[in-house]
């Protein structure tokens, strides 16, 4: 799969000078230039669907939040993000994600994991258009034997995280590491059949994305990355909500957005709060 870089170049010497960034070996002339930022990542990052789309072979919108915080920070943006992708687009295909960075990387953004554990996958198997008992609950499937199937696969996959942070770390020595975890997609409880997963199979749909995110901050601390927490973002601003409130898309998108996907308005306070934090 092709993944194009979309840059927007806007000058921010003076934000540079104020952060610091630019003052390790080989930056003498930064604090002149904009901030050079990469963004990293999966459909989280990429916003499919989101009008404008400048990507197609990747889905990636010119509103996700990649590029609302560029915005904000005034910096030359190199969007790599992709929908579909897992760790192994870091290092493979046709364009791996690891090639946009170099020493002269300032500010790197990283959302990763839904694919790799499958999260998605998991959602859309839990749906049940009756209530119960007539269907079968997803939560008791994937813990069936005393084994939570999706909490393993995501402990099993978490050091592999670790190693892509290291990674980054290596090439892009000078740069600021913001690790953007996933959104707040259904409330305790849920509300079906506004959203068709019963009760208990919501609250362990979004209780697997708590774990991951749990393991996105790990691995950052671990590796003296930033955490940004999207899911404190967006409590109130899930699924469930009515529809102009949403940051995230339910099953039937309501909004130009894909299923279980941030929509522009999430989009919009992903990047603000992801600005705030490359702030400091």
């Amino acid at each position: 799969m092709r993944r194009n870089t979309t840059v927007t170049a806007v000058s921010a010497a003076a934000l540079a000078a104020v952060l610091g960034w630019g003052a390790g070996p080989g930056h003498a002339s930064e604090a002149q230039e904009p901030l050079r930022y990469v963004a990293m990542g999966d459909s989280a990052a990429a916003g499919p669907l989101i009008p404008d789309q400048v990507d197609r072979d990747c889905l990636r919108s010119d509103r996700n939040y990649p590029s609302v915080a560029a915005a904000e920070l005034g910096a030359e943006l190199t969007d790599v993000s992709c929908s579909g992708a897992t760790l192994e687009d870091f290092s493979g295909g046709s364009s791996p994600q690891y090639e946009a960075l170099d020493e002269s990387t300032d500010l790197v953004t990283v959302t990763i994991g839904g694919n790799d554990t499958e999260l998605v996958a998991l959602t859309l198997g839990c749906v049940n258009l009756l209530p119960p008992p007539l269907g079968r609950s997803c939560a008791d499937e994937m813990t069936a034997g005393g084994t939570d199937r999706v909490a393993e696969a995501i402990r099993a996959w978490e050091p592999a995280f670790g190693e892509a942070l290291a990674e980054i770390r290596r090439r892009a020595p000078h740069a600021r590491i913001l690790v953007a975890g996933y959104g707040t997609y259904l409330r305790d409880g849920g509300c079906w059949p506004a959203q068709p997963i019963w009760s208990r199979d919501a609250d362990y749909v979004q209780g697997s994305v708590d774990a991951l995110n749990d393991a996105l901050r790990r691995q950052a601390e671990a590796h003296g990355a930033g955490y940004v927490d999207l899911a404190a973002v967006s409590v109130g601003h899930d699924t469930c909500a009515p529809a102009g409130e949403r940051y995230l898309e339910g099953l039937v998108a309501v909004s130009p957005a894909a299923p279980l996907h941030p929509n522009a308005r999430g989009m919009a306070a992903f990047g603000a709060e992801v600005a705030r934090a490359a702030r400091g």
